[in-house]
C-alpha cells in the first residue's frame, strides 16, 4: 500500500492544546420535517471539509511495505488549529485556510475495498493448527477448519500476539480482550461442536484449576499423567480414560477422541452439574398477552393469536434430528388483573382463573397451566380464539408488569423447569401495583450531562425480577408495543440481567408491523438457545479475566449466569497481567458454558484457544484484530453513558485511538517524515470506525432519537456479536437498480452519500434498521416494478415490496431476504425518496459523511486525529 506524502506543515505559533473531541451544541429542539436541519449542507454544496493540497502519489517505501496511510493532514481547518470539524472558532491563531479543493475520498482506507482485498486473499479454509493465527475479518466469507483452536466465530482476541508484560499495554492502548459468542451458528460446511460422553466419571479436568481437557494438555508417565496447559499440575489419568501413548507423546487415539483433536467440544453433563443434582425437564414457554384497550384496539391481540394458532406453534424448537419439540406451552393475559388458563388436553374448553392480590403473585393452577401443544392443540386451539372475543369491548387502559413477570417466573420454578417469558405490552405499567412505574420523560436532557439520570434505572425491581430469572434458568423476551414513553431503561432491566432481549414496534400496526413481529417471533423460536446457563473464562498463568460486558448476572467475580443465551449474543471479557508472560510460551484461553439444551439434556461446552506471547510491538501490531477492539471499545463506552458525560465518553475514544495509533508511530515507524499519518495495516480501517462510533445515534444523544430508543440500542449493542457491531459502525449499501440475478449480493459501496446516483436506488442496513433510497430521476418501472405503485404515492414507513412476478422484485426481494438471514432479523423497512423530508435520517446512516447532527466526517476526523497523534509524538 502506498503512502500518499504531503509537504509537512509547520508547527503553528504558540498553538492552544487541541480540544479533544468538542463536539458541536445540539440544537434544542428536534429537526422540523418539512426541511432538512439547520446543521445540514443544502443540496448544491459540496460539505465544506478543511482544503487539501493537489496530491501526487510517491512510489513506495522499500523499507515500510506494511504500511498504509492517508494524505498528510496540514491543520488548515476553516475554524482555527486546535478545533475539532465542526466547532464553534477557536480563539487561537488563525491560519489563512487554503482554497478548499476537496480530498479525493479514494486516497484514504475505505472499508469496501479492504473488505473485497482481505476476500480476494482467501483462498482457502482458515485452519486452526497453530497458537496466535490471525482469522480472517469478521465480515468476510470463509471456511475455518478447527484443528486444535476454536473456531473464531465462537472466540476472537482483540490481539492473537499477547503483549508479554502490562507495560506494552499501557503504552500501545490497545485493550486486552476478547468476544465471545459460545453458541454462534457455523456454516453448513463447518463441523458443529461434537458430543462427546465420558460416563460415569464426568468431564476429565485439571484437579487444581478444573479446566477441561483440551487439545493443548500433555500426557506424561505413558499416559498415566496429563501436565495442565493453563496451571501447570499434574492429574492422574481415571482408569476408564486411560490410553496409551505413540512415540512422539501422543495419545493412540488422539484422533478418534474430539476433546484432545478439536478447539470446541462438548459433553454430556453428570448429575453434579444439575441442581440440586437433579435431571432439567425441558423448557417451557410462557405467552403473555396485554389485553388492556390500546392492545385490543390497534389489532395486536387478535394478530398474535392468530400467528400462534395458525402458524408459530408449528415452529417450537427442537434437537438437529428430533421429530417433534418437547418444548410445553402456558397462555396468560393481563391487564390490571392476571388470566391463568387451564390447557389440560382433558378437558373439552379451556378456563380461565383471575388473580387480582398483586402483592403476593401466586400461580392458581400448576397442573394444566403448562402443556405440549402437539398434546392439547384443540383447546389451545379454542383459548386463541376466544381471548381477542373476551376482552373485545374492554375499556381497562392500565397496566401492570411486574406481578405479570413474577408469575412466568412462578409458573416455570412451580414446573421444575427452565424457559421463556414472552410478554406482549403496549403501555407503561402505571396501574397501582408492584412495579408501577411513571412517565420521566424529558427531551431536553437527551445529549447533555443530565442524561444519563434518563437513562439509567429509576429503581431496582425489574433488575431484581432479571436477577430471579437468571436464577431460576429463565429468560424475559419483552415485545413492546408503544405510543409513547415506556421507560425501557428500567424495565428493559429484566431483559438485560435474564439474557433476553427486547423488540420494540412503535405505534404497532398490522399492515405496516405485522409480518416483522411473526418473522421476529420465528427467528427467536429457531434461533439455537440453551436455558439455565453459566459460563466461566480460565486463562493460563500470568494473565486473567477482569471485566465482563454483555447482558447477564454476576453473583461473584468469575462466573456470567444466563437465564437463556442464544446464537445472537455475545460477551465481551477483558484480560489483565498478573505477572510478566514468558515470551517464548503461549498463552492458553478456554471458556466453558454449562447449560440445559432445548431437550432438557444438560452440557458442557467448551471451547479453547491458544496465543502467541510478544514482547516487541513489531509483531503486536500486525496480530491485531481491529473488528474485536471495536466491538469491546463500543462496549465499553455504552457502559459509561449511565455514569459519564456524552462529551467525555467521545474524548476517551479519541484519545485511545490516537494513542494506538502514536506509539506504532513511534515503535514501528520511525523512518518516515512527521508529516505523514501513518496507519498500521491491520488497524488502518479504526479512523473510520472512531468517526461512526463517537457519532451513532447510541453515543451523541441527539433529541432526534427517543429515549426509549436510546436505551433499545444501547442494549442491544451491548450483547452484539462482532458481525454486528461492524454492521452498526459501518452499514452496508447495495445499488438495486442494477441487480443481476446471478450475483446477489451486488459489491458492496461505500457509505458516501456522493456515491448514490439521482437515477439510482439503494438499500443500506446496519442489521438494526433498513432503508431504500430512490433517486429523484429514478426510472418509474422500476418503482412500479418493485412496489406496484407510482413513486408519488410512496409513504416511508407503509410502502412494502409486493411479491410481483417481474425480474427487479424478485432480485431485490432475493436480496433483503439474504440480508435479513444474514443478520437474523427482520428489520423495519423504510422508503426514503431524495429530498424528502425524512432524508436526513437516512443520510446519519451515510457514516463518511457529516452526522446531520453535527459529528465530523471521515476525512475531517483523520485531520483531527492526526493533530492528536502529532501532539503526543510531541
Amino acid at each position: 500500500m502506498t503512502t500518499p506524502q504531503f509537504p509537512s506543515q509547520p508547527p503553528f505559533p504558540n498553538q492552544p492544546p487541541s480540544n479533544l473531541g468538542g463536539m458541536p451544541q445540539y440544537p434544542g429542539t428536534q429537526p422540523s420535517f418539512n426541511a432538512p436541519p439547520s446543521s445540514f449542507p443544502s443540496n448544491n454544496q459540496p460539505p465544506s471539509t478543511g482544503g487539501y493540497p493537489q496530491q501526487s502519489m510517491p512510489p513506495q517505501y522499500g523499507s515500510q511495505p506494511h504500511l498504509s496511510g492517508p494524505p498528510t493532514m496540514p491543520g488548515a481547518q476553516m475554524n482555527g488549529p486546535g478545533a475539532y470539524p465542526g466547532q464553534t472558532p477557536s480563539s487561537g491563531p488563525v491560519q489563512q485556510p487554503y482554497q478548499p479543493q476537496r480530498i479525493d475520498p479514494d486516497m484514504v482506507p475505505n472499508v469496501v475495498q479492504v473488505l473485497e482485498q482481505s476476500q480476494e486473499k482467501i483462498q482457502q479454509p482458515f485452519v486452526t493448527n497453530a497458537p496466535g493465527l490471525l482469522p480472517p475479518l469478521a465480515a468476510t466469507t470463509y471456511v475455518c477448519q478447527d484443528q486444535g483452536n476454536c473456531n473464531p466465530r465462537f472466540i476472537r482476541s482483540t490481539a492473537y500476539a499477547i503483549p508479554n508484560a502490562h507495560d506494552m499495554i499501557k503504552q500501545s492502548h490497545i485493550p486486552i480482550a476478547l468476544a465471545i459468542s459460545p453458541l454462534a451458528n457455523l456454516r453448513p460446511d463447518e463441523l458443529g461442536p461434537p458430543l462427546t460422553n465420558f460416563g460415569e466419571i464426568g468431564p476429565v479436568r485439571c484437579h487444581r484449576c478444573k479446566a477441561y481437557m483440551c487439545s493443548f494438555m500433555q500426557f506424561i508417565d505413558g499416559g498415566k499423567r496429563f501436565l495442565c496447559c493453563f496451571c501447570e499440575a499434574a492429574t492422574d489419568v481415571p482408569t476408564e480414560y486411560f490410553n496409551h501413548l505413540d512415540h512422539s507423546g501422543r495419545r493412540m487415539d488422539w484422533y478418534q477422541r474430539p476433546e484432545l483433536c478439536l478447539g470446541t467440544y462438548e459433553i454430556v453433563a453428570t448429575k453434579q452439574y444439575c441442581k440440586d443434582e437433579k435431571w432439567p425437564e425441558p423448557p417451557a414457554f410462557i405467552f403473555m398477552i396485554d389485553v388492556s384497550y390500546n392492545s385490543v384496539r390497534s389489532g395486536l391481540v387478535e394478530y398474535i393469536c392468530h400467528i400462534l394458532k395458525t402458524e408459530l406453534l408449528d415452529y417450537l424448537p427442537k434437537e438437529k434430528d428430533a421429530e417433534t419439540s418437547n418444548v410445553r406451552v402456558g397462555f396468560a393475559t393481563f391487564d390490571k388483573q392476571i388470566h391463568f388458563y387451564n390447557i389440560k388436553n382433558t378437558l373439552g374448553q379451556p378456563q380461565m382463573m383471575i388473580v387480582s392480590d398483586l402483592e403476593d403473585i401466586f400461580v392458581p393452577l400448576l397442573d394444566g397451566f403448562l402443556c405440549l401443544p402437539q398434546d392439547s392443540r384443540g383447546v389451545i386451539n379454542s383459548l386463541l380464539e376466544q381471548i381477542p372475543q373476551t376482552f373485545a369491548n374492554t375499556q381497562e387502559t392500565e397496566t401492570i408488569l411486574a406481578p405479570v413477570i413474577q408469575a412466568g417466573i412462578q409458573a416455570l420454578k412451580g414446573a421444575n423447569c427452565t424457559g421463556k417469558i414472552y410478554v406482549f405490552s403496549t403501555t407503561l405499567p402505571i396501574a397501582v401495583a408492584p412495579g408501577k412505574l411513571s412517565n420521566r420523560d424529558d427531551k431536553k436532557l437527551l445529549g447533555t450531562d443530565k442524561e444519563k439520570t434518563l437513562l439509567a434505572p429509576i429503581n431496582n425491581v425489574y433488575t431484581k425480577l432479571g436477577e430471579e430469572c437468571a436464577q431460576n434458568g429463565c429468560a424475559v423476551d419483552l415485545f413492546v408495543f408503544p405510543n409513547n414513553y415506556f421507560d425501557l431503561a428500567t424495565i428493559g432491566e429484566v431483559c438485560r440481567v435474564s439474557g433476553g432481549q427486547i423488540y420494540k414496534f412503535n405505534y404497532f400496526s398490522i399492515d405496516n408491523d405485522g409480518e416483522r413481529l411473526y418473522d421476529e417471533l420465528k427467528r427467536n423460536f429457531q434461533r439455537t438457545t440453551v436455558f439455565d446457563a453459566l459460563m466461566r473464562v480460565r486463562t493460563s498463568a500470568g494473565i486473567r479475566p477482569i471485566d465482563f460486558l454483555g447482558n447477564f448476572y454476576m453473583t461473584n467475580a468469575t462466573e456470567m449466569i444466563f437465564g437463556t443465551i442464544d446464537s445472537d449474543k455475545s460477551v465481551s471479557v477483558e484480560l489483565k497481567h498478573d505477572d510478566k508472560l514468558p515470551v517464548e510460551s503461549n498463552t492458553y484461553i478456554q471458556a466453558a458454558l454449562l447449560y440445559t439444551s432445548i431437550s432438557g439434556q444438560r452440557r458442557l461446552r467448551i471451547l479453547t484457544l491458544a496465543l502467541t506471547v510478544t514482547s516487541s510491538y513489531t509483531s503486536l501490531y500486525p496480530s491485531c484484530d481491529l473488528d474485536t477492539i471495536m466491538n469491546y471499545i463500543t462496549k465499553v463506552a455504552i457502559r459509561s453513558v449511565t455514569v459519564s458525560t456524552p462529551k467525555s465518553i467521545r474524548d476517551n475514544i479519541i484519545t485511545q485511538a490516537a494513542n494506538m495509533l502514536a506509539c506504532y508511530r513511534k515503535n514501528c515507524a520511525q523512518a518516515t517524515t512527521a508529516g505523514q499519518l501513518i496507519l498500521p495495516e491491520t488497524l488502518k480501517l479504526l479512523p473510520v470506525y472512531v468517526t461512526s462510533l463517537i457519532k451513532c445515534d447510541a453515543l451523541t444523544g441527539t433529541q432526534t432519537v427517543t429515549t426509549d430508543d436510546r436505551n433499545l440500542l444501547m442494549q442491544r449493542l451491548m450483547s452484539m456479536d462482532i458481525k454486528g457491531t461492524f454492521a452498526y459502525l459501518y452499514p452496508r449499501v447495495y445499488a438495486l437498480h442494477d441487480l443481476d440475478e446471478n450475483n446477489i449480493p451486488p459489491p458492496m459501496m461505500r457509505c458516501l452519500y456522493e456515491r448514490f446516483s439521482e437515477t439510482g436506488a439503494y438499500v443500506i442496513e446496519n442489521g438494526l434498521v433498513m432503508y431504500i433510497w430512490l433517486g429523484s430521476q429514478v426510472n418509474p418501472t422500476f418503482v412500479q416494478s418493485l412496489f406496484g405503485i407510482q413513486s408519488a404515492h410512496i409513504q416511508p414507513e407503509k410502502c412494502r415490496i409486493v411479491d410481483l412476478d417481474n425480474p427487479i422484485s424478485r432480485n431485490v426481494r432475493t436480496l433483503l431476504t439474504m440480508i435479513r438471514n444474514e443478520r437474523n432479523a427482520h428489520m423495519k423497512l423504510f422508503v426514503i425518496q431524495q429530498r424528502d423530508s425524512i432524508e436526513p435520517f437516512f443520510k446519519n446512516y451515510l457514516v463518511e459523511d457529516k452526522g446531520f447532527t453535527g459529528g465530523a466526517s471521515y476525512v475531517d476526523f483523520l485531520y483531527h486525529l492526526h493533530r492528536e497523534i502529532r501532539n503526543i509524538l510531541q
